[in-house]
């Protein structure tokens, strides 16, 4: 059997190995256009940045090592002009002496990953300006710094590697401004948690341009579409990537809404003996079972080796993908799986929101607080997505969050995982499972929640609503939600009958803990229309400043 792989990066490496492993006698062979193969795209801010001292560390595998470890031959720098489906051959042109050879295939797979998308700016081919891709990008951002020395510098885009790079930037001693065509960074966050990432980034020095779109670049300058002038020297372009499908598009390869080739569970094309794999190739929502496109070296990896299993005789399938990610801002650490809200409401979901604030670990060993904001199925509990911004315990949680999720617990589940706990790691109520307890008890409508933005909207709407501050004065006088009134939680008892019972009533402390305390005293003395204030003051005010 003659598999042919296009492309050689992470999946089409990934597809080379696994059917190796599989079947000694398959004849393998991948051809690259690019110069490098098998390599970290996922690392090159951070070499950049100065955290990885030698390039060649994010290439750690080359054609000699495959043809030794797999006997499968890698050609660089081989681009494949086309394919003749019918007679299963394609023709291969070798980039460095034009030489045009033709080759046969009995599985033919498309690794062909995908393309930064270059935005229609003038100036965007002018030499102080650049594309985070390969390794060759990475080479010529690197000559550029050590050579010209620039001072400031203009990331174009507010995604992961948007991100990513500025603080690597801003590491590296440069000036850095951020420019965001949207209202918010990272698209797959809520605004209200993307809102404190971006506080963050402020905080560290990264001048955030938001709303704002970038229409020209000049040599020392970005102009934008409002009419405002940014000096710059150096200009980095993270405005996400294009699947690369243009060839499989000349055979007949069905092509998806999100733009990325369409496949089954097997990684097969509608195209017999034709595969398609990482970032060229679709994926589904474990949700909804709808189409997904989040390209990710992790999934491409998953993809690669799914595809390589299956024409070797496997069995292996793919089970989709909650689009769950992850990336560092400075010290701040920001995950997200599943849904965020809007989509939740947008696929018909009646959703239940908590923003659940707790420490890490044990405040007493110095644990810092995470903010997680969930999203439950009220009609079947089920989780749907969650988000969480923090400086430590992030990577645990998001990654017990993404395991509920996929295998579809409810939010009562979640407090009774028998979770690891010793103060240095958690608290005895662990975040993860704190957070099950307070959606399943709001599903239950026993402790109902409410966010700042649906108690706001309430109280414009002239709806009369007491709202009961549960802090001691001290922090009630330094900041509280509008129109609240100050009970501090020891004293509620006895003042709640100067409290009226009919009227819709919100609690709240500095998080939600002690607000919760509170709800449960009222509704113990007859409240029943009683909320808790989702993520309490903290939440509140955070909530406010976006406004």
């Amino acid at each position: 059997m003659k598999i042919i792989i296009i492309g050689s990066v992470a999946a089409g490496t990934s597809v080379a190995a696994k059917a190796r492993r599989n079947d000694e006698q398959a004849d393998i062979t991948l051809y690259n256009a690019d110069y490098d193969i098998s390599y970290s795209v996922c690392g090159i801010p951070y070499f950049l940045g100065g955290e990885i001292d030698e390039l060649e560390t994010l290439t750690p595998r080359t054609p000699s090592w495959f043809k030794k470890r797999y006997n499968v031959d890698i050609f660089i720098r081989h681009e494949v002009t086309s394919i003749d489906a019918v007679e299963k051959k394609i023709q291969v042109k070798n980039l460095d002496t034009n030489e045009v050879k033709e080759d046969i295939y009995d599985v033919l797979v498309f690794a062909t990953g995908a393309s930064p998308i270059t935005p229609e700016i003038s100036g965007v081919e002018l030499e102080h300006v650049f594309q985070v891709r390969t390794i060759q990008n990475t080479k010529a951002i690197e000559k550029f710094i050590k050579e010209k020395q620039p001072e400031k510098a203009t990331i174009i885009g507010a995604g992961y590697i948007g991100l990513e790079m500025a603080e690597q930037l801003k590491t590296r001693g440069l000036d850095v401004t951020l420019v965001q065509r949207s209202n918010q960074v990272m698209s797959h966050l809520d605004k209200d948690m993307a809102s404190r990432v971006e506080e963050h980034l402020v905080k560290k020095g990264v001048n955030l341009v938001l709303n704002e779109e970038v229409t020209a670049i000049n040599k020392k300058e970005i102009q934008t579409k409002s009419g405002k002038f940014l000096e710059t020297d150096m200009v980095i372009l993270a405005t996400g990537v294009r699947p690369n499908t243009l060839l499989a598009e000349a055979i007949g390869v069905n092509i998806g809404q999100s733009g990325a080739i369409v496949v089954n569970s097997k990684m097969q094309t509608n195209i017999p003996d034709v595969y398609a794999v990482g970032d060229v190739a679709e994926s589904y929502s474990l949700i909804t079972g709808k189409p997904l496109y989040r390209p990710l070296g992790s999934t491409a990896n998953k993809m690669g080796r799914i595809a390589g299993d299956v024409i070797t005789g496997g069995s292996l399938e793919h089970r989709g993908i909650l689009g769950t990610g992850i990336l560092r801002v400075f010290d701040l650490a920001v995950g997200q799986t599943g849904m965020n809200e809007t989509e939740a409401l947008e696929e018909g979901y009646t959703i239940e929101i908590l923003h659940n604030i707790k420490p890490a670990r044990a405040e007493y060993l110095g644990g810092k607080e995470l903010i997680i904001k969930a999203i439950a199925d009220r009609e079947t509990g089920r989780i749907l997505g969650v988000q969480i911004v923090g400086e430590e315990g992030v990577d645990k949680r998001i990654d017990v969050f993404v395991t509920a999720i996929t295998f579809k617990a409810k939010a009562e589940d979640l407090f009774h995982l028998d979770l690891a706990y010793a103060p240095p790691f958690s608290t005895t109520k662990d975040p993860v499972m704190y957070t099950g307890m307070a959606l399943q008890n709001a599903i239950e409508k026993k402790n109902k929640l409410i966010t700042p933005s649906a108690l706001t909207e309430r109280m414009k709407s002239g709806e009369a609503i007491q709202v009961i501050d549960t802090r001691a004065a001290k922090q009630f006088q330094a900041s509280c939600v509008d129109s609240a009134i100050n009970i501090p939680l020891g004293e509620l008892r006895e003042k709640s009958k100067d409290l009226d019972p009919s009227l819709p009533t919100v609690t709240y402390c500095n998080s939600g803990v002690t607000g919760n305390a509170a709800q449960n005293v009222l509704r113990n003395l007859g409240y029943s229309d009683i909320y808790n204030l989702s993520g309490g003051n903290k939440n509140y005010q955070n909530y406010k400043k976006r406004k």
